[in-house]
């Protein structure tokens, strides 16, 4: 298999992108499984950081983390296997191999969500100033983990020849994601087949460092009005870039024998909610400063 990736309208031509490290004794470790390892420590540390800088416990979310980093890998998992029932229900070992691959990032923020409303009821803690906090950090997981993709050559869109189409060996690539626009547009160099496709893992994860950028400024800007903006600033940012980025994807998970994408729907669906939610919270609180002045 041919280990080369290069975005070649760009100028950048990576040689040699492994997916995987072998430690002594033969043990193997995906680079995509060290990638999500570095994006949940970071998203921890930045919240963290950032309950230290609005007044808050920061071990609240070191405590949370031993549990929620356990139960969003499960959400994961669950969401992929569910809408990818037909084959899970044919080779239901396969289900408990999270080593094969097969995680949905929709999953993980339902499950982590879910968490952290248990916690903070059980502990007693403010449940929106929590779900604020925690989803600075989880953006930045989301930014760094969607690198794991670029090393897997998986989660990419449809056949492009923009300026960041990025170019993948034939073989190096999962024959069930191939379309038959990127077999007409295939071509050939030194005797490698290559396709050209849309980076659906670097649009998301650069439209995720806008979506990170916005919420530090609203937390620490002064100009947050209600504790619960910045987590439904999250949904409604994140899953508007998520409704066009998934679009352009070729593995889509969808209902079954339908053409329509659950992440793209859910998208949608998150987008309208939370930015309902944010004018009739928005507009309560303006109402609730003008009684009391």
């Amino acid at each position: 298999m041919h280990d080369d990736i290069a975005f070649p309208h760009l100028g950048i031509y990576l040689n040699h992108v492994i997916k995987t490290i072998t430690l002594p004794g033969g043990f193997t470790v995906a680079m995509y499984g060290i990638t999500m390892a570095l994006s949940m420590l970071a998203g921890l540390c930045l919240a963290m950081r950032v309950a230290k800088k609005t007044g808050q416990n920061p071990d609240e979310y070191l405590n949370f983390a031993l549990i929620g980093i356990v139960t969003a890998l499960l959400g994961a998992r669950i969401y992929y296997v569910i809408f990818t029932w037909d084959y899970y229900s044919r080779h239901p070992l396969e289900i408990l191999n999270f080593r094969g691959g097969g995680l949905a990032l929709y999953g993980s923020v339902i499950a982590g969500v879910l968490t952290i409303i248990i916690y903070a009821r059980v502990r007693k803690f403010s449940l929106p100033l929590m779900l604020d906090t925690a989803s600075t950090g989880m953006v930045l997981g989301q930014i760094i983990g969607r690198w794991g993709n670029f090393f897997n050559r998986e989660a990419f869109g449809q056949y492009s020849d923009g300026l960041f189409a990025m170019r993948l060996p034939v073989d190096a690539v999962r024959a069930d994601e191939i379309t038959e626009l990127m077999k007409q547009h295939a071509y050939t160099v030194n005797g490698v087949a290559y396709i050209q496709v849309h980076p659906t893992f670097l649009y998301e994860s650069l439209w995720n460092v806008g979506v990170l950028t916005v919420l530090l400024l609203v937390t620490f800007s002064g100009k947050k009005r209600f504790h619960g903006e910045i987590f439904l600033l999250y949904l409604l940012l994140y899953s508007a870039g998520r409704a066009w980025i998934e679009g352009l994807r070729t593995d889509q998970l969808r209902f079954a024998h339908t053409s329509i994408a659950v992440s793209q729907l859910l998208a949608c669906i998150l987008v309208i909610v939370s930015g309902v939610s944010l004018m009739v919270l928005s507009r309560r609180e303006k109402s609730s400063r003008g009684r009391k002045s």
